[in-house]
């Protein structure tokens, strides 16, 4: 595709935005809203947490679709008909009387995010120029940061002083914002494809996947009994063996593993799904130290962590320079020790630790872990032809989405074993320790697929100008 004009490599990363801030400001204004929406249904809170696993549920079930479907009918078509399908679910949502309608259009909800969110990043790879790839996930990140920034706040605010039903409301105008702006300004690009859908592949790897992640998601939190936990992640290993067995016999998987043979691309997933997973675990270790080992109000917490997010929001702008001076391989190798130093220090904290010294903690720490995410999104494709963008966009979307539901998994797994060799029957303060120690451990070992990467990976990408050899 030729190269955009200037102001459209940076319309199309803020359309793109559009749907990220949108799904990102739906899944913390829900969590924080749960316990109304409970009082409203008479249900237990903890029942209400099917809210929350039935998106991601359907999430894992669906992403593996997004690819062949913006192939088969077009990027654009599919980025508009998945923000209409989770605006319209949105207004659903609002409109429910009980826990099974809202899993229902919960579930609705997952179907529109499971595509808006890799064809949306599809999009930006097949308008934007590899050699401004790095300023435009910046532009797409920035408002998308802004959702977890502003949903404990706005779902407070409105669940406190007003009906919880206006939380899904605000997806409206964002949603018909997003829908407006993409058919006016985004091409609708399609790859032909001639192989057969791949339904097999599609049935074992979505079911592989959404079991595995819903019995992550579910590791430590008494809400299902162990015996369920351990058999659903059991069916999603032996699914997943299964269909890693389908791909070495189908010509044209629905996800092709094959494109990790590719160095910058494997390194950026298998890396990153090590790296994700420390991360993935911090917003649920965080603000449960801080609420009921500190003793904090969820305000109170809340007006603590959303310093990561602000800090993620101050290296933006910053990453590109930051890796067009000094090169991806040196940037991942340096940066990974640097964010595992901060997630350790996260289990220094004790309850007399000053809030402003955590707070500039945390500030730093983001906007590191924020350098290590551009560096990872974005090297990801240095190196992926056109033609098979959109497979490896699916497999992008499908790596990220297990190493978050891994890391929680491994938080609050961490957090039940603290307690049970403590012999404690509440958290404390120093039952955090461990897991934060743990996690910087699991993101360390990212390690061994950043280090073998050349030092030129990623140049095209960066724009860093390599010196030739003697």
């Amino acid at each position: 595709m030729p190269a955009e004009s200037s102001p459209r490599r940076f319309l199309v990363p803020l359309i793109v935005a559009c749907a990220l801030f949108m799904e990102n400001l739906d899944s913390t204004v829900i969590a924080t809203s749960l316990p109304a929406i409970a009082r409203s249904f008479g249900e237990d809170p903890l029942r209400l947490n099917l809210a929350i696993t039935s998106y991601l549920l359907s999430l894992g079930i669906f992403i593996p679709l997004s690819g062949w479907m913006a192939d088969r009918f077009g990027a654009r078509t599919i980025f508009c008909s998945a923000i209409a399908v989770f605006t319209l679910s949105s207004i659903g949502c609002s409109a429910v009387n009980g826990l099974p309608e809202m899993v229902a259009a919960r579930i609705l909800q997952g179907i529109g995010g499971a595509m808006m969110v890799p064809v949306g990043r599809l999009v930006i790879l097949r308008t934007v120029p590899k050699s401004d790839l790095v300023n435009a996930m910046a532009w797409l990140t920035v408002p998308a940061l802004l959702g977890p920034v502003l949903g404990p706040p706005v779902g407070g605010f409105i669940s406190t002083f007003g009906s919880w039903r206006w939380i899904f409301l605000i997806n409206i105008p964002i949603g018909i914002l997003g829908i407006l702006l993409a058919i006016t300004f985004i091409e609708n690009a399609k790859e032909a494809r001639a192989e057969r859908f791949d339904a097999y592949g599609f049935v074992v790897v979505s079911l592989g996947v959404a079991a595995t992640m819903f019995g992550f998601e579910n590791v430590g939190r008494g809400i299902l009994p162990t015996q369920a936990i351990v058999g659903m992640l059991a069916a999603g290993i032996v699914l997943l063996a299964l269909y890693y067995r389908h791909t070495r016999t189908q010509p044209s998987p629905i996800i092709d593993l094959s494109i990790l043979r590719i160095q910058t691309f494997g390194a950026s997933i298998m890396g990153g799904f090590l790296f994700r997973m420390g991360i993935g675990a911090l917003p649920f270790l965080t603000p449960l130290m801080l609420q009921l080992g500190f003793g904090l109000t969820p305000f109170a917490s809340g007006m603590i962590t959303f310093a990561g997010a602000a800090g993620a929001i101050t290296m933006k702008f910053a990453a590109g320079p930051i890796i067009r001076r000094f090169g991806y391989r040196p940037v991942l190798l340096a940066n990974t020790f640097i964010c595992a130093f901060f997630m350790a220090i996260y289990g220094f904290f004790t309850p007399q630790t000053p809030h402003l010294l955590i707070i500039a903690i945390l500030l730093v720490g983001g906007f590191f872990r924020s350098l290590q995410f551009t560096s990872l999104n974005t090297i990801a494709f240095a190196d992926i032809p056109v033609p098979i963008m959109s497979r490896a966009t699916t497999l992008s979307a499908v790596g990220q989405q297990l190493s978050l539901s891994f890391g929680v998994g491994i938080g609050a797994l961490l957090l039940h074993m603290t307690l049970v060799m403590s012999g404690g029957a509440h958290l404390t303060a120093r039952d955090f320790s461990p897991a934060y120690f743990v996690i910087a451990a699991i993101s360390l070992g990212s390690l061994l697929f950043f280090w073998p990467l050349p030092a030129n990976a990623g140049d095209a990408v960066s724009g860093r100008v390599t010196a030739p050899e003697a």
